[in-house]
């Protein structure tokens, strides 16, 4: 057994106890649950490509509607993740922009006489800020089409949507809609959703890519568990995430997970490779775990691996861990932990972050368990819960 397989073998009791009933089950089944996420896509698949036929977009649409991806917390990070795929393969602006800020600002991020299509992603459907820019721009904006994704069929987003001209609604299998506080699940099911949609007008396409991140996701999740427990077991003070194009979602995640899960206890930061030399290597210490999700990209690869060699010249950080797509040339000490999924067939970078999460995740879970928290509600004082609380929106 791994490290993860122990944590579900425990009995139910034990689970409870110890606030183990939900997280490492739904950690567990992200790569069965990808292929039902897709097989919901395919039953939505026509009346989505109509409805963005409608919004703007379809053969011969020139010029295209400006895509918004919108979501807070962990579903603007599904947005960041997704908005280099989108714009790659849609070839139109795609701007990665949190709920929260278009809540104070929206207004200013509007351009008259642009079209729009708002694509919002949230678990619970419930988040008081991204219900109430949803709200606005229906009542205010009717011009702007929306696709609302979300895990909770009883959303108040979804039901706010259903049955507008102007909106389109997909939620995912009620197995996602994660019970744990931090989003394991119901981020990578967002991801994959959100990644059909960037195929959406080439399906077929991306079906042996999904096939090799399920199938990559199978076989990263023990040896990434039996590596996330290991370092859990140092003493860490501080972790470090990098990552580049779309994999700087994958560290902007990770960071957040390992934050959540251990209360604070754990200070993370999230960066790129190239931006951590201006300024933020100032929070590395020999009490820190650095992080690299690397590039497959060579061109892109080549920076990343000279930041991980100055940082050995240095002796900053007290370990490096690279997590890798698949058979890249070796590191050759740059790291003292290398793992890969070893995809058989290469996936492009964009695509990879649901499988790559997988790693952040698990750290998150092994580390809130070494602080003797309860990782289905690791927040001792309720500082933080499930779904955001008593936020007042205003007209």
């Amino acid at each position: 057994m791994n490290a993860l397989d122990r944590l579900l073998d425990l009995s139910k009791e034990e689970k409870s106890e110890r606030g183990l009933l939900y997280t490492p089950a739904e950690i567990a089944q992200q790569p069965a649950t990808w292929q039902s996420t897709f097989s919901i896509f395919q039953k939505h698949h026509a009346e989505l490509l109509e409805f963005l036929g409608s919004a703007g977009f379809g053969d011969g649409a020139s010029p295209k509607p400006t895509v918004f991806l919108l979501g807070a917390g962990s579903s603007d990070y599904v947005g960041r993740s997704l908005a280099q795929l989108f714009r790659r393969l849609w070839k139109c602006e795609v701007v990665a922009i949190p709920s929260t800020t278009v809540l104070t600002h929206g207004e200013e991020r509007l351009i008259p006489g642009q079209r729009y299509l708002w694509i919002s992603f949230s678990r619970s459907g419930d988040s008081p800020e991204s219900l109430s820019v949803l709200e606005k721009a229906l009542l205010h904006h009717p011009e702007i089409h929306h696709i609302v994704v979300s895990c909770n069929a009883e959303g108040r987003m979804i039901r706010c949507a259903t049955g507008k001209k102007q909106a389109f609604t997909i939620v995912l299998a009620d197995a996602v809609n994660d019970r744990g506080l931090a989003m394991t699940s119901s981020f990578s099911n967002m991801l994959v959703l959100g990644q059909c949609l960037t195929y959406a007008y080439n399906l077929a396409q991306y079906e042996p890519i999904l096939r090799q991140l399920v199938e990559g996701g199978q076989t990263f999740l023990p040896h990434a568990a039996e590596a996330a427990a290991a370092l859990a077991a140092e003493q860490f003070s501080r972790v470090c995430f990098l990552g580049s194009g779309a994999l700087a979602g994958v560290a902007a995640e990770s960071s957040l997970k390992v934050l959540e899960l251990t209360a604070g206890r754990i200070l993370t930061m999230a960066e790129s490779p190239l931006g951590l030399r201006h300024g933020p290597m100032a929070a590395l210490d020999k009490t820190t775990l650095l992080v690299a999700f690397l590039a497959s990209d060579e061109k892109v690869a080549r920076y990343e691996r000279d930041l991980l060699q100055e940082l050995v010249n240095k002796q900053i950080v007290k370990s490096q861990v690279a997590v890798r797509g698949h058979s890249e040339p070796p590191l050759d000490g740059l790291a003292e932990r290398c793992l890969s999924p070893s995809l058989r067939i290469p996936v492009p970078d964009d695509c990879r972050p649901p499988v790559d999460v997988l790693f952040g995740q698990l750290l998150g879970l092994f580390f809130s368990l070494h602080w003797n928290l309860t990782p289905d509600n690791p927040s001792p004082n309720r500082v933080i819960s499930r779904v955001v609380q008593n936020v007042r929106t205003y007209a």
